[in-house]
């Protein structure tokens, strides 16, 4: 449908194109990024409803109307009008789909309108909502994807070919790009419980298994489930499209940070490649222990980290930090202790000297037992304490085990 033609003909072009059951075609028809929405005599009438109905066949009436009334306030920019006409003709959609027993090519059409009903609603919260209310839109508009979901999930009916099933990717990833934006990743539990226990699982596009994976992937790195993190976001990076290179950025700036968690340190190239150099220094300063510069990267990119919701994450990575600096002790006391017997028990004021010089500078005895405690008790240096002597004791074999054995925990 081009920018030009009467009202008329095009309800009678989308009633065609709704009878012969062409799906991807509807939903262009419907959609709000469209080139039809700047036909103006499409939505100029005063009365478009009056026009509309009984010119074409029940529900797709009420689907144009609303779909109409909604390209009517984005001309006059009512934002909070237009998520109220998309709303309602979601739930039109939800009437159709409803009606459709045993079959899904309307899967098209609700992806467009759930879509643009995401769009419009991240609009109007931003035009319209106060500090207090921030967020209540997409809520609202989280409530509707829902109702979609529901209709997808419950449809036992249709043959494997035919079910709606199929189309539960598509929403849930819109409901976790909606949770994400306004912090409700809780509510993300249930949705990734149905999709991890759909048979179709492995079925849905690769774009949307990407997609999930991604904020399946963030969700794990915020639950301190760095592991799991590590499996979902590689996959998302390694499966996403290689032309997709702001999509592959933003998926390395989570999967860094918990590749360093797990020990694995990224290369300059790929950083340089992806323009995400923040991480250089860091890395750097990981490596060597130097608790003082992991300080100055965060403190000069701050911007960086904290909107992309990481800071945490990266302060995280002084704790790689300390066990490296701890093992860079270990090292050198090896070399010089003169009996080999005794290599392995360390005098804590020596990693107090360490720390002190790598930036905690007002660190005292008591402190670095604390630290060399946590280190212990989370598996990453193998020993113990002998509070008696005031030394760290470590395990003669394998006293700092990889960062990425499943015995390690990192909180």
């Amino acid at each position: 449908m081009t920018t030009t033609g009467t009202l008329n003909q095009y309800i009678q072009f989308v009633e065609r194109v709704y009878r012969t059951a062409q799906g991807t075609i509807l939903s262009r028809l419907l959609s709000l990024r469209d080139e039809h929405v700047l036909n103006k005599n499409l939505s100029a009438s005063s009365d478009i409803a009056t026009l509309v109905e009984g010119n074409c066949v029940s529900p797709l009436d009420d689907i144009i109307i609303t779909h109409l009334l909604c390209v009517k306030a984005l001309f006059a920019k009512n934002y909070v009008e237009a998520f109220n006409r998309q709303s309602d003709c979601v739930a039109c959609v939800v009437k159709l789909l409803q009606a459709q027993k045993e079959v899904n090519w309307g899967l098209p059409l609700m992806y467009t309108v759930c879509l643009d009903l995401r769009l419009v609603a991240q609009k109007a919260d931003a035009v319209s909502a106060t500090p207090q209310t921030r967020g209540k839109i997409l809520e609202n508009a989280a409530e509707s994807l829902l109702a979609c979901f529901r209709v997808c999930a419950a449809d036992n009916r249709a043959s494997d070919a035919d079910t709606k099933k199929l189309g539960m990717l598509n929403l849930v990833n819109q409901l976790l790009k909606v949770y994400f934006r306004i912090d409700k990743i809780q509510l993300c539990k249930p949705l990734i419980r149905a999709i991890d226990s759909s048979p179709f699982k492995d079925q849905f596009p690769i774009a949307q298994q990407v997609t999930y994976r991604y904020f399946v992937g963030r969700k794990s790195m915020f639950d301190s489930d760095y592991r799991s993190a590590d499996e979902y976001l590689t996959f998302a990076f390694e499966k996403c499209h290689k032309d997709s290179v702001k999509n592959k950025q933003r998926i390395l700036t989570y999967l860094v940070p918990v590749k360093m968690l797990l020990g694995l340190m990224p290369a300059r190239r790929l950083l340089e490649k992806y323009d995400l150099m923040e991480f250089w220094e860091l890395v750097s300063a990981v490596k060597e222990g130097n608790l003082r510069g992991i300080d100055q990267v965060m403190k000069e990119h701050n911007s960086f980290f904290k909107k992309a919701g990481i800071y945490l994450i990266v302060e995280k990575l002084k704790i790689i930090a300390r066990r490296n600096l701890f093992r860079k002790v270990c090292i050198n006391e090896r070399q010089i202790q003169t009996d080999a017997a005794k290599s392995h028990q360390i005098d804590i004021k020596k990693f107090q000297a360490a720390l002190q010089m790598m930036g905690e500078g007002d660190v005292d005895a008591d402190e670095t037992q604390c630290i060399a405690a946590h280190l212990i008790y989370h598996n990453i240096i193998k020993g113990y304490i002998s509070y008696q002597h005031q030394m760290l004791v470590v395990s003669k074999k394998n006293a700092f085990p990889p960062l990425s054995s499943y015995d390690i925990t990192i909180v």
